[in-house]
């Protein structure tokens, strides 16, 4: 079954949780779902971890060959990647007059030793996809594994799905807490203050200073072992911040940056202690350059971190160095 290209819909998202706690659940729940995309011929896409991959195809037989298979590491690189990458796949389906069903098994503790809770941070962009990707018209079910996951991270994928599929079908989540609510709940995180002796120390106080600031940055990045692709976009996501700083803020504004173990960390601080919007950077701007200063950082930095306190607003950001190379050669080509 296939839509007619036009202006995108303005209905609610299909946005499903679905819990996986054996094999069996996937057998029971997901299998008829796919079959069913089979026998209709409506296409169904699926980027899911490879032992849930193995338990579909065993199951599917032949069948596995008429669905689309996604490559993981092409959808879940920077988290900020990731939620654009498959709002991009969803546009250009819905360009091309399809509705298709994704199906997601987020990858976001695999390979990475970051200083930053990277499934909660991935959550906050769950969130929101209801109402980022509905004018697509393609449902998505996320899959999360409770083998894999604590208890915690469970409860938390379900209070951002407004429904789970069960044994008992589709279940309406008492739970469920709409974005702007969750994301309020999680705006100003705890962290930790900035070493003693960064290793990047710099107070920009006019914002033509900026140029000197990205010079010193990208060294700092590159002397780090940053590709200079990789460490331009550090500078870019950096310098987004600064600028937020300095004209929505108090100057000056403080950089201050270290590394932990292979991540990079760049913590921004400006006088002001104006809050951040807790939705801040979480949506495509509506016009180039509106407001898109934090939606730029959150694309570029792999978490990114805000907190607000009296007569001070931070953000910090994390580059993992795995993460942030990855796909870059596709993207340099």
């Amino acid at each position: 079954m296939t839509t007619t290209a036009g202006p995108p819909t303005r209905r609610r998202s299909d946005h499903a949780a679905l819990i996986i706690d054996s094999d069996a659940t996937v057998e029971q729940l997901l299998v008829p779902v796919l079959r069913h995309h089979v026998a209709e011929g409506t296409p169904a896409l699926l980027v899911v971890g490879p032992h849930t991959e193995r338990v579909l195809r065993t199951r599917l037989g032949r069948d596995a060959e008429a669905l689309e298979w996604g490559a993981r590491e092409t959808f879940y690189q920077r988290l900020g990647f990731a939620f654009a990458g498959f709002r991009d796949y969803l546009r250009e389906q819905h360009a091309r007059g399809r509705r298709v069903h994704v199906i997601a098994e987020p990858d976001v503790m695999t390979g990475v030793d970051a200083p930053a809770d990277r499934v909660a941070a991935y959550l906050g962009y769950e969130s929101v996809c209801g109402e980022v990707y509905a004018p697509y018209g393609c449902p998505i079910t996320c899959l999360w594994d409770s083998r894999r996951h604590p208890t915690l991270v469970i409860e938390g994928v379900r209070s951002i799905h407004d429904h789970e599929l069960t044994v008992d079908g589709r279940v309406e989540n008492d739970g469920y807490i709409p974005a702007a609510q969750y994301l309020s709940g999680r705006a100003d995180v705890a962290m930790l203050p900035p070493p003693d002796t960064a290793e990047l120390d710099v107070v920009v106080t006019d914002l033509r200073e900026l140029i000197g600031f990205r010079a010193a940055i990208g060294r700092w990045a590159q002397e780090r072992d940053f590709a200079e692709l990789a460490a331009d976009h550090v500078v870019s996501a950096t310098n987004e911040v600064v600028t937020n700083g300095m004209r929505h803020g108090v100057p000056p504004v403080r950089v201050r940056a270290w590394h932990h173990d292979a991540t990079l960390v760049v913590h921004v601080e400006d006088q002001g202690g104006h809050p951040i919007p807790a939705d801040a950077g979480y949506r495509p701007p509506a016009r180039p350059g509106d407001g898109a200063g934090l939606w730029i950082a959150r694309q570029l930095a792999d978490v990114l971190l805000t907190q607000s306190a009296e007569g001070r607003t931070a953000v910090r950001l994390h580059f993992p160095h795995e993460v942030t190379h990855r796909g870059l050669e596709a993207r340099a080509n």
